[in-house]
């Protein structure tokens, strides 16, 4: 178990309470973690395929993102490679419909 591993309950960026909310925005927060989960959104990888998916990311940091990622269940290793979790689809799919809102926002922005 890492100490540093963002978790509800805990202290954690921005938030001494350690709500829910806060730890999950703290861990997506992390470098790599929202890239992570997105690759792994239809099909298993292995350690490599990540890696090469991710483009860019060293080994040291996945290695690191993966351990954090099955900590907080959202990501598990199986025999075909590291897949998401039932917990990490989820997670997936209620961030979806922030694809559709950036997308408007960016229009916006313009």
């Amino acid at each position: 178990m890492t100490k540093n591993v963002p978790k509800p309950g805990r202290p954690v960026r921005g938030s001494r309470s350690g709500r829910p909310v806060m730890a999950l925005v703290d861990l997506l927060g992390r470098r790599w973690v929202l890239r992570i989960v997105w690759e792994l959104r239809e099909n298993p990888l292995t350690f490599r395929a990540l890696q090469h998916a991710c483009g860019g990311l060293s080994p040291s940091v996945l290695n690191q993102r993966l351990g954090e990622l099955r900590e907080t269940l959202l990501v598990e290793l199986k025999p075909e490679g590291y897949a998401l979790t039932v917990l990490g689809g989820e997670l997936l799919t209620q961030l979806l419909p922030l694809t559709g809102w950036a997308e408007k926002w960016a229009k916006a922005m313009r």
